[in-house]
């Protein structure tokens, strides 16, 4: 009974990991299941039904009011929604052609590039804080990536494995795209999965469509394709977006990172792939890379700046003082000023994240704050704690 009470309490307390880690376990099933299916369905059809399946799962999640009120997508999210939808039509794409050459388990475990590459376009691009620790664990992770990349075949030509290559092309899409995502994360999550699905699904599906000749396809494949996108890309991404609201597309990536160990033990378990030697090398190095970022501790000062935004808020923290008439309690949506901050004293934190858009609210934090990641610009920011 206390065991259970101390989880309660721990799922309480960090959810917005729990957010992160639940994207990627459910996307961990991603590759050995995709693998099965391809020996039925081409890869550009794959690609279609996953999506189509994720934003059809969420739609009726949606209908069934799963999520509290959320503020809407809105035209200022059109650019960052059509780039979003193309990069999600190739990296799928680029994956299931890679998966039809490399192992599930090898493909599972190079997913962590992505992490690389959210981390850095989130460095280079928004400006986010990126520490020495976490740029040595980047390396690693590179590192036991060229060792996965290589093929073994004949060592003496020191060529790298195409169906690697593509693997690591989509987990560059998707690097992009994590930050592109990160600019709409305020707004409904439910929202931002129906149009990844339709939009990334209707457009996959009219290229399979122009690109195949001919091909036979059974309902209870498409099936099976569109259940595994739900699970593995569409309550993934669901709570990809819950989680990237709190800890910002760097931080989100680093947990994320799970996804990859979860593929990889699933692949040996489907589909009985016994790796090679390196890829048990790659494998502890891995480990150590992703282990540099979770654990990573620092101190600094920071401060809140105004801000005008729109997202779900309540008013039990410390940041939603603006006041309504007649009063409104509970988790709303609506246009408002966020106050000025003075800046804080250290504390102690995970590694550093920032976020364009400020989130929506959370239970206080344990020192009376409820500090929100923001990163619109070099002037506007805003570093949450959980």
């Amino acid at each position: 009974m206390q065991a259970c009470k101390s989880f309660c309490q721990f799922i309480q307390k960090h959810y917005p990991i729990v957010y992160a880690l639940l994207a990627a376990i459910l996307f961990g099933l991603n590759a050995p299941l995709s693998k099965v299916l391809l020996t039925e369905v081409p890869p550009l059809f794959m690609a279609a039904f996953l999506y189509l399946g994720a934003g059809l799962g969420m739609l009726l999640l949606l209908l069934f009011q799963f999520e509290k009120k959320e503020a809407s997508l809105s035209k200022k999210e059109a650019p960052w929604a059509v780039a979003m939808i193309l990069l999600d039509v190739a990296a799928p794409i680029l994956l299931l052609y890679g998966l039809q050459i490399a192992t599930a388990s090898n493909a599972s475990l190079l997913f962590n590039f992505e992490m690389v590459a959210t981390s850095l376009i989130a460095f280079s691009c928004f400006k986010e804080a990126v520490s020495r620790r976490i740029w040595w664990a980047l390396l690693i992770i590179t590192l036991a990536s060229i060792l996965l990349s290589l093929d073994y075949t004949d060592i003496s030509t020191w060529t790298f494995s195409t169906g690697s290559l593509l693997v690591l092309m989509a987990c560059c899409c998707w690097g992009i795209e994590n930050n592109c995502t990160r600019n709409m994360s305020e707004k409904s999550p439910a929202q931002i999965v129906i149009l990844k699905g339709f939009g990334s699904g209707l457009t996959a599906l009219v290229i399979a469509i122009i690109a195949t000749a001919e091909v036979r396809l059974t309902p209870l494949n498409i099936l099976y394709a569109m259940l595994v996108g739900f699970i593995s890309y569409g309550l993934s991404i669901f709570f990809y977006v819950k989680a990237q609201r709190y800890l910002g597309a760097a931080r989100t990536s680093t947990y994320y990172a799970v996804a990859p160990f979860a593929g990889v033990l699933l692949s040996i378990i489907i589909l009985h792939e016994w790796p090679t030697w390196p890829f048990y090398f790659a494998f502890l190095l891995m480990i150590v890379g992703v282990w540099l970022i979770i654990n990573e501790r620092h101190t600094h000062e920071h401060t809140h700046e105004v801000l005008t935004h729109n997202h779900a808020h309540r008013h039990d923290d410390a940041h939603h003082t603006h006041l309504h008439h007649p009063p409104v309690t509970g988790w709303h949506t609506h246009e408002h000023t966020r106050a000025l901050y003075p800046r804080s004293p250290p504390h102690t934190r995970p590694p550093p994240r920032t976020h364009p858009l400020t989130p929506a609210p959370s239970k206080p934090c344990p020192n009376g704050e409820n500090c929100q990641n923001l990163q619109k610009s070099p002037l506007e920011r805003c570093v949450m704690e959980i």
